[in-house]
C-alpha cells in the first residue's frame, strides 16, 4: 500500500492535471457527471470486453488457453451478435440513470470540488465500496432468483450457460438497472464520493465482473470465474 502511495504522489501533478482538462472538457458537473460517467464506462467496458471477445472467437493469443477453465475456447460470431443489441440498450439505460444519481448525489452534497482526492481517501472509499457493493448485489441477485422472478427476468441473463466476458450485461433490462446500476448508489451516497472516485471504482467493477463472466482463470486475479461458471450451469 505504501508503494502506491508513492506512486499516487509522484503522479499527483500529473493526474491533477489531466482531471483539470477532463473537467474543462466537459464544462459543468451535470455534464461530467452524466456524460462523462456514460462515455467513461461505455468505452472501458468495449475495449476491455473486445480483447477477451478476440480470443472467445479465435482462441488467440495462445498463451490464453492455458488459463481458461472451458474446454474448448471459441464461440461462434453468430451467437455473440445475436446478444450484442440487448447490450447496447442497457448501456444506454446508464444515461436516465446517470441523471438521477446525480441530483441524488447534489441532493446529498457530495465532492464536486475540482482537486483530486488523496491516497488514503480513495483507498478508504474503495473499501467501503468493495463492502457495500458485496452486500447490496448479494441480496439484489438473490432476490432474482426466486422463481417468478427468475422465469420472467433473471432466466435471460442464464441463457449462457458458459459465459463469455462481454454476457456480463447480457440481461433483462430490469434485472440491468436493478442489480448492475442501482447497486452503486448506496455506498456512494453515504461517502459524497468525489466523480473521479466514481469513475475508478466502476472501472474496478466492470474489470471484476468481465473476468468473472470470461472463463479464464488469470494468476492472481481476486476472483475466479470456475464459482460464477458453476452458477450459471447449475
Amino acid at each position: 500500500m505504501l508503494n502506491f502511495q508513492y506512486y499516487w504522489e509522484e503522479c499527483g501533478s500529473f493526474l491533477q492535471d489531466q482531471w483539470n482538462s477532463v473537467c474543462e472538457l466537459f464544462g459543468s458537473d451535470f455534464a461530467l457527471a452524466v456524460w462523462g460517467s456514460f462515455i467513461v464506462t461505455t468505452l472501458f467496458y468495449w475495449t476491455v470486453g473486445s480483447c477477451y471477445t478476440f480470443f472467445h472467437l479465435t482462441g488467440k493469443p495462445k498463451f490464453m488457453q492455458k488459463y481458461s477453465i472451458h474446454d474448448t475456447n471459441t464461440v461462434p460470431f453468430s451467437q455473440v451478435w445475436k446478444v450484442i443489441p440487448q447490450m447496447i440498450m442497457n448501456q444506454l439505460l446508464i444515461i436516465p440513470s446517470g441523471i438521477i444519481f446525480y441530483y441524488l448525489m447534489v441532493w446529498r452534497g457530495y465532492d464536486s470540488g475540482k482537486t483530486l482526492p488523496s491516497f488514503q481517501r480513495v483507498f478508504f472509499e474503495l473499501v467501503i465500496h468493495t463492502f457495500v457493493n458485496e452486500i447490496v448485489f448479494y441480496y439484489t441477485h438473490r432476490i432474482l432468483h426466486r422463481p417468478t422472478l427468475y422465469k420472467y427476468i433473471h432466466k435471460r441473463h442464464h441463457e449462457w450457460t458458459v459465459p463469455i466476458a462481454i454476457s456480463a450485461i447480457y440481461s433483462h433490462p430490469i434485472e440491468h438497472i436493478l442489480s448492475n446500476v442501482l447497486i452503486f448508489v448506496p455506498s456512494f451516497l453515504i461517502l459524497g464520493s468525489h466523480m473521479s472516485v466514481v469513475w475508478l471504482w466502476t472501472c474496478m467493477a466492470i474489470s471484476f465482473t468481465l473476468n468473472t463472466h470470461s472463463g479464464i482463470n488469470f494468476p492472481f486475479t481476486p476472483l475466479s470465474p470456475e464459482f460464477h461458471d458453476y452458477h450459471h450451469i447449475k
